[in-house]
């Protein structure tokens, strides 16, 4: 990948995992723990010192703005772990996907994460506007035309449309990625990086990788 020195090169802490692999086996371990109530509870004092050098993230992990679903907490990772991007909806919009590109090419994160969650109140109102026509107010229209594809083409599946849909929309969001950016698709096709979509169950506190 080209450098860009306005970006500035990744500095500050070693990352935690440096290969796809690495980064993912992370993300497993500290759900699990997440699950089981063990999570980190010590004092972050001196990590947040050791921050103010710059930032290692091992994954970017582009997620729902929904307050039940924070990464962090999920995957329970300490600052400076993960490099969050939130939306409802967790779709990939130019924004959100320039802060994808910053992370890989001027921090080389090793991995993304596509992080839906279930029963997504986006892809509910997506649900109703499909069926029946309900619109939202406001800008709240442009989350339901985003998710719309997914829902639409998921209507007749066998087995729960909302929860097909929001399948459907990790998935969507996981090919729109590297479709894209050239930056994301070049980091794949030289095995510098992953994409994983996953799917957070909000009574379980399960992450699927899918």
């Amino acid at each position: 990948m080209s450098e860009d020195v306005s970006a500035g090169p990744a500095t500050g802490p070693i990352p935690a995992a440096s290969t796809p692999a690495q980064a993912l086996a992370l993300l497993k371990e500290g759900n699990a723990r997440f699950i089981d109530g063990k999570v980190f509870s010590g004092s972050l004092t001196a990590r947040r010192l050791e921050l103010t050098s710059g930032q290692s993230p091992f994954a970017v992990v582009l997620g729902c703005s929904d307050s039940r679903a924070p990464a962090e907490t999920i995957f329970d990772q300490i600052p400076g772990h993960l490099f969050i991007v939130r939306v409802a909806g967790n779709f990939v919009t130019d924004d959100g996907l320039g802060s994808i590109e910053y992370a890989i090419e001027a921090l080389h994160t090793p991995l993304i994460v596509v992080l839906g969650h279930s029963s997504c109140g986006a892809v509910d109102a997506t649900l109703r506007y499909v069926k029946d026509g309900t619109t939202q107010p406001g800008h709240i229209m442009g989350l339901v035309r985003a998710i719309e594809p997914a829902v639409r083409d998921t209507r007749g599946e066998p087995g729960d449309w909302a929860h097909n849909a929001i399948l459907r929309n990790v998935h969507d969001a996981v090919g729109a990625l590297t479709e894209r950016s050239a930056i994301v698709a070049a980091a794949v096709a030289t095995k510098l990086l992953v994409i994983a979509g996953s799917v957070y169950d909000l009574r379980s506190g399960e992450v699927r990788f899918l």
